[in-house]
């Protein structure tokens, strides 16, 4: 079974910047796909950034050009480095992780989360 911990969340100003971690760990063989999602009052819970384990990634629209996703492999951890941010980011930021277990074969696993604010 893998366990997710994502951490980096925080208050900003508009403009400013945040990096999200998210930390695999447990019985884990590989971690596959990981994808930063989040969810805002009110709205449902959308894919920010995703990053196979290949390397390749890919971005909502709305983020293009300022957020960032990477990977390292050796610490089992994924970043979301987020650039000019603005009030509408402002989300509770999920981690989400297709993991190959060592016993437990492929499955999805969530972490807790991690609240972003973004003052204007």
């Amino acid at each position: 079974q893998a366990h997710l911990v994502e951490s980096g969340g925080g208050l900003v100003q508009a403009g400013g910047s945040l990096r999200l971690s998210c930390v695999v760990s447990g019985s884990i063989f590989s971690i596959l796909t990981v994808g930063w999602y989040r969810q805002a009052p009110g709205k449902e819970r959308e894919l920010v950034a995703l990053i196979t384990s290949g390397g390749t990634t890919n971005y909502t629209d709305s983020v293009k050009g300022r957020f960032t996703i990477s990977r390292d492999n050796a610490k089992n951890t994924v970043y979301l480095q987020m650039n000019s941010l603005k009030p509408e980011d402002t989300a509770a930021y999920y981690c989400n992780a297709l993991v190959r277990g060592i016993t437990t074969g492929v499955q999805f696993y969530w972490g807790q989360g991690t609240q972003v604010t973004v003052s204007s």
